[in-house]
Parts: C-alpha cells; sequence; structure tokens
C-alpha cells in the first residue's frame, strides 16, 4: 500500500462527475455530507453503487468521502461506483486490477444523450409526414 493516507478516483457517468476520496475505516459512506441513503433514498441502488467493494473483497475497510455532481440519480451513482473502482485500484494497483476489470467497473460508460437535430422534434423524432 501507499503512504498516502488517502485515494482519489473521478468517475464519470452520462453529465455526472463523482470525487472520491477512499480512507482506512469502518466502511461508512458520505456523499456530499450526507450518507448514501440519505442523498439516494430509493432512487438508486445501493447495493450497485457499493459493487467495487464487494468485488474486491475490501467491504467496511474503507471510509469514501464523495461529492458528485451534476446529472440525475442514475448517472450520479454510475459516477460514484466508477470512481470508487478508479480509488480502488489506486489503493492495491496489483489485487484490485484483475476483479475490477472482470466486474467492468473500469470501464467508463460511453453512452450520452444524443443532441437535438435541427428540422426535428427531438433527437431522432420527426414532424408527422403529410401527403397533400
Amino acid at each position: 500500500m501507499s503512504t498516502s493516507a488517502f485515494f482519489y478516483g473521478t468517475g464519470r457517468r452520462k453529465t455526472s462527475v463523482a470525487r472520491v476520496r477512499l480512507m482506512t475505516g469502518e466502511g461508512e459512506v458520505v456523499v456530499n455530507g450526507r450518507s448514501l441513503e440519505d442523498h439516494f433514498g430509493n432512487a438508486a441502488d445501493l447495493a450497485d453503487i457499493m459493487m467495487p467493494f464487494r468485488v474486491t473483497g475490501t467491504e467496511g475497510r474503507y471510509n469514501a468521502m464523495i461529492k458528485v455532481e451534476g446529472g440525475g440519480y442514475q448517472g450520479q451513482a454510475g459516477a460514484i461506483r466508477h470512481g470508487i473502482a478508479r480509488a480502488l485500484l489506486q489503493s492495491d494497483p496489483d489485487g484490485a486490477r484483475a476483479p475490477l476489470r472482470h466486474a467492468g467497473l473500469l470501464t467508463r460508460d460511453p453512452r450520452m444523450k444524443e443532441r437535438k437535430k435541427y428540422g426535428l422534434k427531438r433527437a431522432r423524432k420527426a414532424p408527422q409526414y403529410t401527403k397533400r
């Protein structure tokens, strides 16, 4: 392990950006000054957010201080998961890379909202065609 007290990771998903700071502790997760349950409520699957800890077997070993902004609940949850995975990779580069990569947690999800095109109502919805 490194001599640094913190391990940092930046996660992104859609338009959300999460800055994750891990430190050794008892597994407490704080998002924007609130607990994980208070920040998300029932909107996001909390087990999905904590997946990087489960995959690497580090549940309850790190406290996470997270600042997340932009997007909605799903995007923020994905950004937090990506940031935690990157921070865990920084804490243990050799042991954590293979399980995180195998679970697909190190790859940034590239799907973004498609932009609106001129002449259309949305990205792909066209006005109704009239023959006469």
